[in-house]
């Protein structure tokens, strides 16, 4: 008999935790709804043929694919298989898999129905996404995103609103963070003025890894793609100009770069005059590694000035991505989105204790009946509170009342509700208060209205 277990990087949550990810969801929707997103759902599993090539080399190794139907060797690659190239092998025995992330499928979706949509079109998706990482603390094999995506508008004005949601969704999780702009074609004008245009790709990927293996790994790392020394000293010094103004004259060579300055100076100017609560920076090393960003990049950490004790990555991203409906067969239709890192938000709001009280506890009152009369008496006053909107529960059978009481307890429910037989004479039943102690009878339109008022 086999210990129950779930796959790596996989979790089971329980009702107090999904309860608090309701809440995360719920916040995030609303302001979603608020800036005019409309809700799509799109399938766990797509075509590879969707999602391979969209996200870098990096991102291929890390999609999750489910073998064909039936005897899914019997059209293998034989010589892949001989030669153990996995790969390859998998290229002739899987053709789905499980979606990595929400934007793709976005792209695919708005070509699927762009008869049935309008552009400019606002989405937002709220859905798991599963990549085949090494789980560790705050990265999972299996999570959620929350997206917002505009599809068919190139105005930057999109840019500036998706960083008031970012602002707005984080001011009301009560939780402070730092927004992270860069212009991928900053950095594009980087690789030109250092003379490695050639090697954008190499050079993005590994600015991506900066935080983590820092400015000798990226080094070593650039070397390995050979980028020579004096091309590397070149571009970090570009890198560590954190100033707008100052680095324009260092890209004025470079048309790429010139747009992508002017781009984020539209931004600013969007956002002039609008008060933000977090704190909205300029950030030339953010590279944002993912292959489809054309342009503005977004990047959201914990601000670690108002939260020193967290230690955690990005809890969110994004940019614009110029043609990829493209690759779908629609050209000419620019997107930009962004994306809560949801899973990440739970564990930093969990750790300072940042979900409100009373967030995981529905069920408002428990009855607890003596015989097989108060029970069934007790059943019919249940009813009646739940069509006042009040969540209410019944023991499922008369036992001792020490039993009921400790299940209470258990549930950690606020009242419980006791019908013995003078609450069956009387018609009025004995309200007692879990946290107190206290408890008084009163008649089942006094407890509603005492119920709805402790809420």
């Amino acid at each position: 008999m086999s210990k129950p277990a779930i796959p790596k990087g996989t979790r089971d949550f329980l009702p107090h935790e999904v309860r608090k990810r309701q809440y995360i969801f719920d916040t995030i929707r609303q302001v979603f709804e608020l800036w005019g997103y409309q809700p799509i759902e799109t399938p766990a599993v797509e075509l590879l043929s969707t999602l391979m090539g969209k996200y870098g080399e990096e991102g291929d190794k890390l999609l999750f694919r489910i073998l064909n139907n039936g005897d899914f060797l019997a059209k293998a690659d034989r010589e892949a298989l001989q030669l153990m190239d996995s790969y390859r092998l998998a290229l002739s025995i899987a053709k789905r898999g499980l979606r990595y992330d929400l934007t793709v499928p976005f792209a695919r979706f708005v070509v699927m129905h762009q008869h049935q949509i309008s552009l400019p079109f606002k989405r937002y998706q709220i859905q798991p996404v599963w990549r085949a990482d090494r789980p560790q603390k705050g990265r999972y094999q299996e999570f959620y995103q929350c997206d917002a995506d505009v599809a068919g508008a190139d105005s930057l004005m999109y840019e500036a609103e998706l960083l008031q949601i970012y602002d707005e969704v984080f001011r009301r999780l009560g939780l402070k963070v730092r927004i992270k702009l860069n212009n991928r074609k900053i950095l594009a004008g980087m690789a030109e003025v250092v003379g490695i245009a050639d090697h954008f790709t190499a050079m993005t990927t590994a600015i991506d890894k900066l935080d983590k293996i820092g400015w000798e790994g990226v080094r070593a790392e650039l070397a390995q793609r050979g980028i020579g020394a004096e091309a590397q000293t070149e571009l970090q010094k570009l890198l560590h100009t954190a100033q707008l103004d100052a680095l324009a004259p260092l890209l004025e060579n470079s048309e790429l770069g010139r747009a992508g300055i002017e781009e984020l100076r539209t931004v600013w100017a969007y956002l002039d005059g609008i008060t933000l609560h977090q704190h909205l920076s300029f950030d030339p090393t953010l590279a944002r590694g993912l292959s489809y960003y054309t342009g503005c990049i977004f990047e959201v950490v914990v601000d670690t000035d108002a939260h020193p004790s967290i230690r955690m990555g990005s809890i969110g991203g994004g940019g614009r991505y110029a043609d990829l409906t493209g690759i779908f067969g629609m050209k000419g239709v620019s997107g930009v989105g962004i994306s809560f890192g949801a899973e990440r938000i739970y564990d930093v709001l969990e750790a300072l204790d940042l979900f409100p009280q009373g967030l995981t506890q529905a069920l408002q009152v428990l009855f607890v009946a003596f015989d097989r009369d108060t029970h069934r008496f007790a059943f019919r006053q249940m009813s009646a509170l739940r069509q006042a909107g009040i969540a209410a529960d019944l023991y499922p059978e008369p036992t001792k009342m020490k039993k009921q009481m400790k299940y209470a307890n258990a549930l950690g429910v606020p009242w419980v509700i006791l019908v013995g037989e003078d609450e069956l004479k009387s018609g009025k039943l004995t309200l007692k208060n879990m946290q107190s102690g206290e408890q008084s009878a009163h008649s089942l339109d006094e407890i509603i209205a005492i119920l709805r008022a402790s809420k």
